[in-house]
Formats: C-alpha cells, structure tokens, sequence
C-alpha cells in the first residue's frame, strides 16, 4: 500500500518540480529587453481600443451565473439516466421536482429580464 502512495507523491512532485525549473530558468537566462511595443497590452492581435480597466455591464456576470446554474442542473441528470431503472417511481418523482425548482428559477431569471439582451 505503501508503494502506491510513494507513486502519488512522485507524480506530484514531479509535476510541481518540471514546471517550476523551467519558469525559474526562463527568469534568469531569458531576455530583459522591454520595448515600449512590448509593454502594450495584447487584445487578439489588434491595436488596444480603450483602457485595460473598463468596467464591464453586470449584464456578463449574470449571464455567466445563469449559465453556470444551468450547467450544472444538466450533471444532475446523467446518474440519474444511468440509475433510472433502479429508481424506479421515486427516481422520476424526485427528478421532476428538481426540473421544477430549476424552471421555477429561470422563469424567474425570465421575468426579471436577466435574459434580455438590451
């Protein structure tokens, strides 16, 4: 049993030690010549448009929480569409009201208008 955990440890030590090496030596053997081209910020190979710290619309945020919830409501499915049959009736009831809580929550989201794009 020993043996195994002895393994673990390596892997991760490993995988911590290679990464770790390879940012220190690029620290101390790469180039320090700073440009003022190379201080610019990098937007996808375009010339900056506006300041690096603009805000963003809360509009984003909500839509990625949403998005998130949902997601997330999608996981809870799969054991249950593998265990079905064991389930049986209670299964099904059990899922149906998780469906309904979770429709409850986006007709809410709806009304609210977190998903009107304005």
């Amino acid at each position: 049993m020993q043996g195994y955990w002895l393994a673990i440890v390596l892997t991760f030590l490993i995988a911590a030690l290679i990464p770790g090496l390879l940012i220190f030596l690029s620290t101390i053997l790469g180039p320090k010549r700073l440009t003022p081209e190379k201080a610019l910020p990098f937007e996808c190979g375009m010339d900056p448009s506006g300041p690096a710290r603009e805000r963003f619309p809360i509009k984003f945020y909500l839509v990625a929480v949403l998005f998130l919830v949902f997601d997330v409501e999608v996981v809870f499915f799969y054991p249950w569409a593998v265990l079905y049959k064991k389930l049986a009736i209670f299964g099904l009831l059990e899922m149906m009201v998780f469906t309904l809580f979770v429709g409850l929550a986006l007709l809410y989201a709806w009304k609210e208008g977190v998903l009107e794009w304005r």
